[in-house]
């Protein structure tokens, strides 16, 4: 964008058209009179036109910069709605926590509401594996990850050791009265947790054949999808399956339920990010979502 003007001089030409005033438009930017008066005779002399009429008491546009000062306005407007929404109002900074992508769906997210409600102030940026690339360990405030012990140190704080078990459709599930009959249904496979189903069938003393017919999908999210619309029967984390009942769309197949032998822990923060109250706040109500 080499014929892009000098965004500063922009900033004083919009202003000081919309306020008519090279005055006015300085103690709006916190510059003063001569400064703004010298933004806009650069950005005039970039352009080789003249864009203010100077009067004695007040300044008027050519016809040019009439024809050029709304599409400046609204650029410099949606500048300003986009950072507002990235970066959100106000000065404080937002606190960072970051879980896995089914945690967040399916756990975080349905309660962040009620948290925001009761604590309005404090600004939350949730963010999810899906995000990972655009947010370095130094950036995030709280941590939470799930798996085996044996992947973080003795730092690391345990949340909540899980539980998984087998799910289907609430239309399927009550059709599936034994075991038998739920490993002939379509096994769903989540990648990483393709134990699931062979520790069940051992936990049962059943045995689980070989079978072809099974769907692989990469997160539980996809799993509890394929398993409400029917597809076949999932094996899920309890703590996922919660939300997916309440609201009528999974059920869970007899009552087995075996250890899933990994557990969602609070990492130790990494870098120098500050300590705030606010961060103990978001801290303090992420461990009690683990502890419900």
């Amino acid at each position: 964008m080499s014929d892009l003007p000098n965004l500063i001089w922009l900033r004083a030409f919009e202003a000081s058209a919309r306020l008519r005033s090279f005055t006015a438009a300085a103690d709006e930017l916190g510059l003063t009179q001569a400064a703004v008066s010298h933004q806009i005779r650069s950005l005039e002399k970039n352009f080789g036109v003249t864009l203010f009429i100077r009067r004695a008491r007040h300044l008027e546009l050519t016809e040019i910069g009439h024809a050029y000062y709304p599409s400046i306005s609204q650029a410099l407007d949606d500048i300003a709605y986009s950072t507002r929404g990235l970066i959100g109002p106000g000065s404080a900074p937002a606190v960072t926590l970051r879980v896995p992508i089914s945690t967040a769906v399916l756990c975080v997210a349905p309660r962040l509401g009620a948290f925001h409600a009761t604590h309005p102030n404090i600004r939350v940026r949730l963010v999810s594996a899906v995000w990972a690339d655009s947010t370095s360990d130094t950036e995030v405030d709280i941590d939470v990850r799930l798996g085996p012990s044996s992947w973080f140190d003795r730092r690391a704080h345990l949340l909540s050791t899980e539980t998984v078990i087998p799910v289907a459709s609430p239309t399927q599930a009550p059709q599936l009265t034994r075991l038998t009959d739920l490993f002939s249904q379509t096994l769903i496979h989540i990648h990483g947790n393709q134990d699931h189903w062979l520790r069940l069938s051992k936990h049962q003393n059943i045995p689980l054949e070989d079978r072809k017919t099974a769907l692989f999908v990469d997160t539980t999210l996809a799993a509890i999808e394929l398993a409400a619309s029917g597809a076949g029967a999932a094996m899920v984390m309890r703590r996922y399956a919660e939300m997916p009942f309440a609201q009528n769309r999974l059920a869970q197949v007899g009552a087995a339920e075996i250890p899933m032998g990994q557990g969602h822990y609070l990492m130790p923060t990494v870098g120098e990010r500050p300590k705030t109250n606010e961060v103990t706040l978001v801290r303090d109500w992420i461990t009690s979502v683990f502890e419900a």
